[in-house]
Order: structure tokens, then sequence, then C-alpha cells
């Protein structure tokens, strides 16, 4: 049991540094990485009353690089 508390310490360190690193990635380019939110793909529906904005490309790229950072660092 305490093995587990162990790795789960690790685990939970190591997804802190990763938060901390893209928040201050992000801090420094202002929030203004070209790319993010403008694939083709992203919705975004401009009418009278509003906008309605989903980036459903975005979600689906960072989703799979974010599948494959944690598949090569599983520890198998």
């Amino acid at each position: 049991m305490m093995e587990f508390f162990h790795h789960m310490g690790k685990v939970l360190v190591i997804i802190g540094i990763v938060i901390a690193g893209l928040g201050l990635l992000l801090w420094m380019t202002g929030g203004k990485i070209p790319w993010i939110g403008h694939l083709p793909g992203d919705i975004s529906i401009k009418g009278e009353y509003g906008t309605f904005y989903f980036p459903a490309a975005t979600c689906l790229l960072l989703s799979v690089v974010l599948s494959l950072i944690l598949y090569f660092f599983r520890g198998r």
C-alpha cells in the first residue's frame, strides 16, 4: 500500500510540473499561440446576438499529443 502512495506522489509532482510549465508558456506568450483555436475544423458561429465557438480540431490535436506523451511515460 505504501508503494502505491509513493508512486502516486511522483505522478502528482510530475503532473504539477507539467501544468506549471504550460502555465508559464501561456504567460510568456501572452496567450497568443497562433495556431491554438484557429485550426481547420474549429467551429465558430457568429450570430446577431452572440458568438458560439468550439475548438473541435484543437481539442482533438491536444488529446492526441497528450495521449502520446502519457503513453511514452507509462514506465513499462
